[in-house]
């Protein structure tokens, strides 16, 4: 059976390791994990780590397209809901 380790953990053994304050084999047998584990996680780390800082997260950018996207919707609703009212008034005979 396969561990599985959390995010968090993970993140904890990367930090220990670029503190530079043990070994690698140290820090491998002290949480038990083969070292290559170990240098698996610090290069996918640090292969990320640019990406925290980009600019444009695409999380937040697909959010606000959504936003921006819903926001439009509703305008147009309310631009065809008062043409109906002001035509219904007209209509009726209603003034305002």
């Amino acid at each position: 059976m396969r561990k599985s380790y959390t995010p968090e953990f993970k993140t904890q053994v990367v930090l220990e390791v670029l503190k530079e304050e043990k070994t690698m084999n140290e820090i491998a047998s002290a949480h038990g994990i083969h070292v290559n584990q170990i240098r698996q996680w610090r290069n996918a780390f640090l292969e990320q780590m640019p990406k925290v800082f980009e600019k444009g997260n695409k999380k937040v950018e697909k959010m606000k397209a959504e936003y921006e996207q819903t926001i439009e919707s509703l305008y147009a609703e309310v631009g065809r809901l008062t043409t109906q009212l002001s035509w219904l008034k007209k209509k009726s005979g209603i003034k305002e």
